[in-house]
C-alpha cells in the first residue's frame, strides 16, 4: 500500500528550465519557505520522493515519474498564473490523474492576488482540465491567493480523506484577517 502523505506541486513550466520564464519560480518559492528556518510552512514534497528524472527522459519515463509522485499524494498544489491555462500537455495530465484516479483535493493557488472571495470570477485563468472538473462537480477544490499562510493552512487542512466541500470552496475574510492577509 501507498504512504500518501505527499503535497504534489502542479505549475505551468512553459517548456523552459530557465526560473524567471515560467511559473517555476513559484515551485521554487514553495520549497524556499519550507527549508527557511524563521517561516512556519511545512509539507512533504511529492517530487522529492520519486526520483527525478532528466528533460530528455521519454514521454513515457516523465509519465510514470507524475503518477508514482501523484500516487504518493495527499493533495496537490495547482499554481494558477497567467500562462497555466494554456499548457497542454503535463498540467492537463496532472490535474486528471490527481482527480480522477487519485482523487485528491486540488489547492489552487493564484499568483498576484492578495485574496479570493469569489473563485468563479477567475474561471478566465483556469486550465481547460481543471475548469471541466469543476462543471461536472468531480473535483474537490479550495480557492486561494499564493501567499504563504492561506497555502500552509490549506495544506494542513485538507487531503484525499478531508477534502474541501465544494469546487468553488475559499476561505472567509475572516480567515484572511488571521492569516495577516487584509482585505480591503
Amino acid at each position: 500500500m501507498v504512504y500518501r502523505n505527499g503535497t504534489y506541486i502542479a505549475f505551468h513550466a512553459a517548456g523552459s528550465t530557465d526560473p524567471t520564464a515560467s511559473d517555476i519560480k513559484y515551485y521554487r518559492m514553495l520549497k524556499a519557505w519550507h527549508e527557511h528556518d524563521d517561516i512556519e510552512f511545512e509539507f512533504i514534497n511529492s517530487h522529492d520522493k520519486v526520483a527525478g528524472v532528466r528533460d530528455s527522459s521519454t514521454k513515457a519515463t516523465l509519465q510514470r515519474s507524475l503518477i508514482a509522485r501523484l500516487n504518493n499524494s495527499k493533495n496537490m498544489v495547482l499554481i494558477i498564473g497567467q500562462t497555466t491555462r494554456f499548457d497542454s500537455d503535463w498540467v492537463p495530465f496532472e490535474i486528471g490523474y490527481a482527480v480522477d484516479t487519485c482523487k485528491i483535493p486540488i489547492i489552487a493557488t493564484y499568483v498576484g492576488y492578495d485574496w479570493i472571495l469569489a473563485p468563479a470570477q477567475l474561471a478566465s485563468l483556469w486550465p481547460p482540465a481543471f475548469a471541466s472538473r469543476i462543471a461536472n462537480s468531480t473535483v474537490k477544490a479550495i480557492h486561494i491567493p499564493f501567499k504563504q499562510r492561506a497555502i500552509d493552512e490549506a495544506i494542513r487542512q485538507f487531503d484525499f480523506s478531508n477534502p474541501p466541500n465544494g469546487t468553488l470552496v475559499h476561505y472567509t475574510a475572516e480567515a484572511y484577517r488571521s492569516f495577516g492577509i487584509h482585505i480591503a
